[in-house]
């Protein structure tokens, strides 16, 4: 044993293995390699390199670095290359993420910069899928953290498509580049039909027989579901029947039982038209005695979906869509802001018709190859659902709905990115032990990336329930993530949560800022705008054919170290 004195007191430690053992250990060299001589003494010359002309052991002042070893004489120096320098440290490593994709900002466990690119995490085997779920009180920075993610996803190839807008938050974003969001609701001239057929019309011709079938039984099944939904949305309980009946309603509409080039469009009010006024062909096709019959085992369905065209979202989704969706904008979004004076029922249904109508549009966008059913066609797309639990509300079939995107994410070449405050969001839906309640607590397994941002003590522990989180985690969600915006745990799966601190640009702080309209007068706000569009100009033009984005190309290597 041996001892050694620090301030005053003595303290025995066993005698361990010198320094030069433990780098032999870790290298290829040996220890007459690593015995490298002591510096020259203090201001002595050796090769040309003047050393440090302080006292090895620094001045004995407070503040000015003493201590009570010699380490220069002491340690030997060891050089090496920067592969076989990681050797020295065996127990600090990185997050283990690659460097591709997205920077987001960095990890505050060890400083190095943080990427984002799930679809990439996929191929490497990091994640099971590529969908995003995140988790934030108001205020913590979730726009920010999704608007950052999609806007720097853009040079990489992705379009972002945002599926119902509810407060206008994003419109900033879509005038900075120069593409104005599509707004519904009272005042606006736009229509948006739920039942649109979108790019299908366009390559049904060149398709075979084959591929025709195969793609229309695929829509008609979107579009039975989605009117199911909307008829559950208005308190009805849709039976097989209603869903056999759909089927064969819409099968006629739409033309597909007929030898036709084309096919017909469908709205809604053609569906219940046919509903309560049936011809001869429908009734007896799906096995009813008569026409009374009929319109009698119909009649709840009929009304359910009726009050969709004659109430408060009367003019909305009742008529054929009369706007062209741009899908070589980098982004777009449905802007629903004017929805919310008619109340929460009317923002659900607008929000399921939404994500259904842009599900299918991306799906069919995506798989839409050349006359022979070639190469699939378009750019991944970033599919964001705000507010998603106001969808989940509307009962089992919308609930399947989110489901069956997030399941065929992969195959659709999409990144499914859910934004929600709590966990009790997935609580809310159905009863509990209802099957719709079980599929939504399935939505944690199906998004691999979970980003959890600031949250309070009690949501926490629900969190903690539902994800497995260490206390840990929970402390850094609890604490250190509500310290400042942008912070958040990154999980990826089942792995250990990172601690990310979200960096912005300049750039992206102002159009970011969804409290601008909290400081800003909007009769000023008008007034200060240019060209009307509410927004800095970081371009004015859309995105060009290679990807470009104009305004935030090389935002990946230019991030300001604001936040650290």
């Amino acid at each position: 044993m041996t001892t050694f004195s620090w301030r005053g007191r003595r303290r025995s430690a066993p005698v361990s293995r010198s320094t030069g053992e433990l780098l032999t250990a870790f290298t290829d060299l040996t220890p007459e390699q690593l015995a490298v001589p002591a510096p020259p003494e203090t201001g002595r010359l050796d090769d040309g390199i003047a050393w440090n002309l302080d006292p090895r052991r620094g001045h004995r002042t407070h503040g000015r670095g003493w201590a009570p070893v010699d380490a220069a004489r002491r340690l030997p120096v060891f050089r090496a290359t920067t592969d076989q320098i990681g050797g020295l440290f065996p127990l600090l490593a990185a997050h283990g993420v690659p460097a591709v994709g997205a920077r987001m900002g960095y990890d505050v466990a060890t400083g190095g910069s943080f990427y984002t690119h799930p679809p990439e995490w996929v191929l490497r085997k990091i994640v099971t899928n590529p969908n995003m779920i995140i988790f934030g009180k108001p205020g913590r920075g979730k726009s920010s953290t999704v608007c950052a993610f999609c806007l720097r996803m853009m040079p990489f190839g992705f379009k972002t498509l945002i599926s119902g807008d509810r407060k206008g938050e994003y419109t900033p974003v879509l005038r900075a580049l120069g593409i104005e969001p599509i707004a519904l609701g009272p005042g606006s001239p736009r229509r948006l039909n739920a039942l649109d057929l979108g790019p299908l019309r366009t390559y049904w011709p060149a398709w075979s027989t084959e591929r025709q079938r195969r793609e229309l039984d695929v829509i008609l099944g979107r579009w039975n579901r989605l009117l199911l939904s909307l008829a559950a949305a208005q308190g009805h309980v849709p039976s097989v029947t209603d869903e056999y009946v759909l089927h064969a309603v819409l099968r006629q509409l739409v033309g597909a039982d007929h030898s036709s080039d084309q096919l017909r469009p469908v709205t809604i009010p053609q569906v219940t038209g046919l509903l309560a006024d049936p011809d001869t062909d429908l009734w007896t096709g799906t096995r009813f005695a008569d026409r009374t019959e009929f319109t009698t085992a119909t009649r709840s369905v009929t009304d359910a979906l009726s009050n969709l065209v004659t109430g408060s979202l009367a003019g909305l989704f009742d008529a054929e869509t009369n706007f062209d969706l741009d899908w070589d904008a980098p982004i777009q979004s449905m802007d629903l802001s004017r929805l919310d004076p008619l109340g929460d029922k009317a923002m659900n249904v607008a929000l399921t018709c939404l994500g259904m109508w842009s599900s299918m549009l991306t799906s069919l966008h995506n798989t839409a190859g050349d006359g022979a059913g070639g190469a699939a066609g378009g750019a991944p797309r970033i599919v964001v659902r705000d507010e998603v639990w106001r969808q989940m509300g509307l009962g089992l079939r919308a609930v399947q709905a989110i489901n069956a995107d997030l399941r065929l994410s992969r195959s659709d070449r999409t990144i499914q990115l859910l934004i929600m405050h709590q966990p009790s969001d997935l609580h809310a839906v159905g009863a509990a032990g209802s099957h719709e309640a079980a599929i939504a607590r399935d939505f944690l397994a199906l998004c691999s990336t979970k980003i959890l941002l600031g949250q309070s003590d009690a949501i926490t522990d629900d969190l903690a329930d539902q994800l497995g989180l260490s206390s840990t985690e929970q402390a850094a969600i609890t604490g250190w993530a509500m310290a400042a915006q942008g912070r958040a745990l990154w999980k990826l799966d089942n792995r250990p949560g990172m601690k990310i601190q979200t960096v912005l640009s300049g750039t992206e702080k102002t159009i970011f800022d969804t409290d601008a309209g909290m400081r800003t007068d909007p009769r000023v706000e008008a007034l200060n705008s240019t060209n009307g569009t509410g927004g800095p100009d970081i371009g004015g033009q859309r995105g060009e054919a290679d990807g470009t984005v104009p305004g935030i190309d090389g935002v990946n290597d230019t991030l300001t170290e604001e936040g650290r």
